[in-house]
C-alpha cells in the first residue's frame, strides 16, 4: 500500500473518525475536531481543515473555546495540514511547539517474519493496575522526568477499558527494562503503540525487540489491520528496520494560560 492511501486511511479513522467515549468526549466543529478528557484536564485538536483565509480566524475561536474550560491543550500538527505555514500561524497565536514526531505506519498484514516469531525474552502483559509501578520506574529512567501522571493514566484506562490497552514489561531477571503499551481504537482499523522506552545498559539487546513483537502479535490476533507509532529519533530507524513506514511529521503545538509549552513529547 502506497504511503499517500496509508496516510488517507489514517487521517480518516485516527484523525477525524476516532471517538473514545470512555476516556474522551469528541467535538466535531468543521474545520475542527477536538476533543477534551472526561476523568482529567486533558483537551487536543486531532485534525483541522484550514486554509489561508480561515486559518488565524479559527485558531482564535479555538483558543477562545478551550480557554473557557480548560488551562491547556494540544493542537497537533501534521505536516501535511493546509495551509502549509499553519505552523507559522499557531506560534504567533502562542502555542508553543514541542520536539516533532514521525508518525510510523505498518500494514500488519506485511509484518516480517521476525515480528510473527516466537518471543523468548521474558516479557509481560501486566493486568494488575497496582502493579505499573516497574513501568513508572522504566519511564522515569529513561527520560528522566517524573512519570507519576502516566502512571495515574493507564491505571485508570486500563480499569475502565481492559479491552481497550495492553500493557507490557520486559524483564532482565527481576529488572524491568523495557516498558510498552498498545491502545486499541475500534471499529477503526488500527492498534496505536505508545513507550518502547528501554534502559541504555539494555539496549542493542533486543528488549525493545521483543516487545514490539509480542504488540504486533497480539494486534494481529485481534484483527487490527494496521500498527501506528509516534516515534522519536530513537525509535524511528528501529520501526523503519522492522518494516513501519514515515507517512509524515507530527508536532504537538502547546497551548497553555500562562503562556507556557510544556515537556517535549516521544513516542
Amino acid at each position: 500500500m502506497d504511503i499517500i492511501t496509508l496516510r488517507e486511511i489514517f487521517t480518516r479513522q485516527q484523525r477525524i473518525e476516532l471517538d473514545d467515549p470512555s476516556s474522551m468526549r469528541r467535538e466535531a466543529n468543521p474545520p475542527v475536531i477536538r476533543h477534551f478528557e472526561i476523568d482529567g484536564p486533558g483537551a487536543y485538536v486531532s485534525y483541522s481543515l484550514l486554509n489561508e483565509e480561515t486559518a488565524d480566524a479559527v485558531i482564535e475561536q479555538q483558543i477562545a473555546y478551550f480557554r473557557e474550560h480548560v488551562t491547556r491543550f494540544e493542537w497537533k500538527l501534521y505536516d501535511y495540514d493546509p495551509p502549509p505555514d499553519l505552523g507559522e500561524r499557531l506560534a504567533a497565536h502562542g502555542l508553543v511547539p514541542e520536539e516533532p514526531d514521525a508518525v510510523m505506519i505498518m500494514d500488519a498484514e506485511e509484518a516480517p517474519e521476525l515480528l510473527q516469531s516466537p518471543v523468548k525474552l521474558d516479557v509481560r502483559r501486566i493486568l494488575d493496575p497496582k502493579t505499573l509501578d516497574d513501568l513508572v520506574g522504566v519511564e522515569k529512567q529513561v527520560w528522566g522526568e517524573e512519570e507519576e501522571g502516566l502512571g495515574n493514566r493507564l491505571r485508570t484506562d486500563l480499569l475502565k477499558n481492559p479491552d481497550g490497552l495492553s500493557i507490557y514489561i520486559a524483564y532482565d531477571g527481576d529488572t524491568a527494562v523495557c516498558a510498552a503499551w498498545t491502545y486499541f481504537h475500534p471499529p477503526s482499523q488500527f492498534a496505536s503503540f505508545w513507550g518502547g522506552a528501554t534502559l541504555s545498559s539494555h539496549r542493542k539487546r533486543g528488549f525493545y525487540t521483543a516487545v514490539l513483537a509480542v504488540r504486533v502479535q497480539e494486534a494481529r490476533q485481534r484483527g487490527f489491520r494496521f500498527l501506528t507509532v509516534d516515534a522519536s529519533p530513537m525509535s524511528r530507524p528501529i520501526l523503519e528496520k522492522h518494516g513501519f513506514r514515515c507517512i509524515g511529521m507530527a508536532t504537538p503545538y502547546i497551548w497553555t494560560a500562562e503562556g507556557k509549552g510544556s515537556l517535549p513529547s516521544r513516542g
